[in-house]
This record gives structure tokens, sequence and C-alpha cells, in this order.
């Protein structure tokens, strides 16, 4: 996906902005290496992962998700439980989306709600982001 691309290459050289956007302090980037990492056995792809330098920092999974797509949290999911089951990390974990607007996020998310609401997971939609 191109915009994965132009997140990636904007958050490999700007990581603060991602914490700015979690309301954290821009310095909290510098505990944090940013890959993409691609899980094993299904050939699931994250967007983005935050790994801290040590375990009492969270892991941050992004997905930048800008088309529509009804399964996203199944394979969102998916890639996040697959990557904690094949890393010997004791870390708690977020999930951050990024979508352009709330028209893009999926609707069937009843199987997913308690996850979502949890607090575990973080939605953003840069049209409604104030400067």
């Amino acid at each position: 996906m191109k915009t994965d691309s132009i997140f990636y290459q904007l958050l490999q050289r700007f990581p603060a902005c991602f914490f700015d956007l979690l309301n954290l302090p821009p310095e909290t980037a510098n505990s944090y290496q940013f890959s993409s990492v691609e899980v094993k056995q299904l050939s699931f792809r994250l967007d983005g992962v935050f790994l801290p330098d040590t375990p009492n920092q969270p892991i941050y999974f992004l997905e930048v998700q800008f088309q529509k797509d009804n399964r996203f949290y199944s394979r969102f999911f998916g890639e996040i439980f697959l990557y904690l089951h094949q890393t010997d990390l004791s870390n708690n974990w977020q999930g951050v989306v990024i979508y352009p607007r709330r028209s893009v996020e999926s609707v069937e998310t009843a199987r997913y709600g308690e996850l979502i609401n949890s607090g575990r997971i973080l939605r953003f939609y840069l049209e409604e982001l104030r400067e």
C-alpha cells in the first residue's frame, strides 16, 4: 500500500509524532525502535511495531487503514496475537489504528467489541485531529 509506505517513512524519520498522537511526551520515542514486522505462518504483515527497550513499557502495534475492510479487526487481532505467540516478550501491548475518517472503519465489530472497547485499542481519525 502506498499510504502504508508513506506512514512507515514518516514514522521512521519522526517517531515522536506517533507518541504525540497518543498524548505521550515526544521523548518517549527515544526508548523505542520502529520497524515493519512480518509475522510468519499465515504471512500477516503488521504496518508497524514499536518495540520498547524495557519490559515495563508496552509494545505498540500500528495499522494505518485507509480502505474499508470488513475483516480488518479479525486480521489485526490475528496479527497481534500471532506475533505475541511467536515471541518471548513479556511486555503489555496496545493496538493503534489510524483511519482517514470514521466512514472507513468497519461496522462489523461486534465479535471484537470487548477488545476494541477494553482500552487496548486506540483509534484515530485524521480528519478529526486538531492541529
